[in-house]
């Protein structure tokens, strides 16, 4: 429908000079979601579709990324612990860049995943390039983003290894926690530069002084030095950029030398395929180059490069030091292996170092509700993998479910959103076992040890297990836990210690209200309801955190659990000798509140070893056979009662249990 001129006219000279201020700078991105003052992108389109400026609303921008040399890009992170603000200042950066728009300011622009909005946590690592001026010079700033939870610490590492500095966003009202120490460290030991930041200064509870303090017992700088930010309202988020600018260091390349990329990240997109995140190391990828990826050896040709601005925007090259995307038709996650090293085809390369590899610390079986939507959950098991690929995926099988997986995760809370992911991503039901965590078992005799390959072998499912027997040690999982916390708990913590067979290593007194404890403790006995126990006896003032620690030899013992004498394999479980009676016995309970009743009797057993600990019986579901016999004979009432008796005899011999698939995981959780 055509405006009427008068209109057209009048809409014209009030918003034609902010779009000519614009036209020419890189301030404004305009796209379908953008509009000025309320004007539709439509609306405006046609307005101005003969005045000259209508490159402006072009979908796809063309950036000369030639003009950012490395001296003039900065690439960095923001590392905090959860909930300190870190999605908020990532919002408001953009928006002051001119990224996003004003009405995108508090919308979570890098938080993509629904399940991240929904739980109000980053999940994954994601990537905004970012342009600024300062001092005259225009500057190409590169964040990648970061999240806070102890589960996704390897997202934080592999987005480190594409930066020169971080910015360490510390609450100004909680103080410095867990994770804000442990992402410290990361980032001091990749050798990188840190800008302190304390945030929501503008809460009235905050208490900047005695929180700039903290940062000083554990980094090495002045208070001056520390910026005190409310990146809600914007107070002093600009200097933060200016800052970025001045102490970050600009990547170090050369763009004469042969091309060099290191891909820190991966993510798949219907339609799309493998998207690809690279740090462009030495020399530069032009669209429609010919690359190799160092690990397969695979050739690959680039369909499109650019950057993140803040969705993808095609540049047709990338040059070294600056960070971006690519698509080359890669297919499945073995081919974009993280950390693997891009070379073009005529111009081999030595290798970047890579990453570490991550190392899972909980393992779950999943498997389809139906064998028949076997492939389908194969299909997008696969695909996720590709966005997270620190989940470690092996084949499985199960006497009651049938063909599987069994997934390793870092941690329950990892495991739990990757099941969330499965179901809203890609609309798969699925079944998740209870949680379990790899032990290791020496064995003897020589029949076995030809069996297993090895006299030590790693057990990652308990029902896999060999016989108690065979067993000469058993050694269980540690890890090395931070916990700070106020200082008046100290009595509740130490007793919550020993009651999960912790050994405190060391104690610092980071002020006067505030400790660091640092505790050994075997993962098992952290692994579900430790953190929720923490918060609640200390009012949820304490944090967490924890790195693998190795192993220790230990006694433990394999209790299973039997459904009218067939045991349940997926409910097998591995614990310490002093608590396997209660933990059977805590189980059977359990099971009998959340099996629904059955038109037989069902009985729950729990084994130690080999000797029966606990029983519980589910009686049946009966009808009243006996409802429509008003007096009479009672030989009649005995005949129908032995009946029926006899029918769910029968029943009980034939009849299968079903097993509500979020019993798995809520019978090791504590009430």
């Amino acid at each position: 429908m055509m405006l009427k001129s008068n209109l057209k006219m009048r809409l014209c000279k009030r918003h034609l000079q902010k779009l000519q201020q614009c036209i020419g700078t890189e301030k404004y991105r305009v796209d379908r979601e953008y509009s000025f003052t309320g004007l539709t992108y439509q609306v405006l389109k046609r307005l101005y579709a003969t005045s000259g400026e209508k490159a402006i609303f072009n979908k796809e921008v063309k950036i000369d990324v030639s003009q950012y040399p490395p001296e003039r890009v900065r690439n960095f992170s923001i590392i905090a612990h959860v909930d300190h603000g870190k999605s908020t200042l990532a919002d408001r950066l953009l928006e002051i860049t001119g990224t996003i728009s004003s009405r995108q300011k508090n919308e979570q622009v890098l938080d993509r995943l629904q399940v991240e909005r929904e739980r109000g946590i980053t999940v994954k690592a994601q990537t905004a390039s970012l342009f600024y001026t300062y001092k005259g010079e225009n500057y190409l700033l590169n964040l990648v983003d970061t999240p806070g939870h102890v589960d996704f610490n390897y997202e934080v590492a592999r987005s480190l290894a594409a930066c020169q500095g971080v910015i360490l966003l510390v609450d100004a009202n909680q103080g410095v926690q867990a994770q804000t120490v442990a992402n410290m460290f990361l980032a001091w030991e990749s050798d990188l530069e840190i800008i302190p930041v304390l945030n929501k200064i503008d809460l009235p509870y905050a208490d900047p002084e005695a929180v700039a303090k903290q940062i000083g017992n554990l980094l090495p700088v002045e208070e001056s030095d520390i910026l005190k930010i409310s990146a809600k309202t914007g107070l002093g988020v600009e200097e933060v950029l200016k800052t970025v600018i001045e102490k970050i260091p600009p990547p170090v390349s050369d763009w004469e030398k042969p091309a060099k990329a290191l891909l820190f990240d991966s993510y798949f997109e219907n339609y799309k395929g493998v998207i690809c995140n690279l740090a462009i190391i030495d020399g530069a990828i032009h669209k429609g180059d010919k690359i190799i990826a160092h690990s397969t050896q695979r050739e690959y040709v680039v369909q499109n490069i650019g950057i993140l601005y803040p969705k993808e925007t095609p540049t047709d090259v990338l040059y070294g030091g600056q960070v971006g995307y690519i698509t080359a038709g890669i297919k499945t996650s073995s081919e974009a292996v993280v950390g693997d090293t891009f070379y073009l085809k005529d111009s081999p390369v030595e290798p970047l170092p890579g990453f570490k590899p991550a190392k899972p610390m909980v393992f779950a079986g999943i498997f389809p509700p139906d064998q028949s939507q076997l492939s389908f959950l194969r299909d997008a098991i696969n695909k996720l993998v590709l966005n997270d690929s620190s989940v470690s995926v092996d084949l499985d099988s199960s006497a009651s479910l049938g063909q599987g997986w069994r997934l390793g995760f870092l941690g329950l809370l990892h495991m739990d959103v990757f099941q969330q992911r499965l179901e809203q991503e890609f609309n798969a039901s699925v079944i998740v076992t209870a949680p379990n965590i790899p032990y290791k078992v020496k064995i003897q005799g020589a029949k076995y040890i030809k069996q297993y390959g090895s006299d030590e072998i790693t057990v990652l499912n308990p029902c896999r297990m060999p016989d108690s027997s065979v067993i000469t040690e058993y050694q269980e999982p540690l890890v090395l836990a931070t916990i700070i916390f106020p200082v008046e708990y100290i009595g509740a913590i130490i007793n919550l210690v020993l009651e999960r067979r912790g050994e405190q290593i060391e104690q610092t007194q980071l002020d006067n209200t505030r400790v660091l404890m640092k505790v050994k403790f075997p993962l098992n006995e952290i692994l579900v309801d430790f953190f929720d126990i923490l918060k609640s006896i200390t009012s949820g003032y304490a944090s967490f955190d924890y790195e693998d620690f190795g192993y220790q030899v230990s006694e433990m013992s394999k209790v299973s659990f039997f459904l009218n004498d067939v045991e349940v394999e997926d409910m097998t479980m591995i614990c310490h000798i002093s608590k396997a009676r209660n933990m059977a016995k805590k189980i059977c309970a359990k099971l009998k509140e959340k099996i629904p009743r059955q038109l037989f009797k069902v009985s729950v057993k729990g084994k130690v070893g080999s000797q029966i600990i606990a029983r519980e019986d589910i009686n049946a579901l009966r009808k009243d056979v006996t409802a429509k016999c008003y007096g009479g004979d009672i030989t009649r009432k005995n005949k129908l009662l032995a009946k029926q008796a006899e029918g769910k005899k029968k029943m009980r011999q034939i009849g299968s249990i079903t097993v509500p698939k979020n019993v798995f995981i809520d019978i090791v959780r504590k009430d």
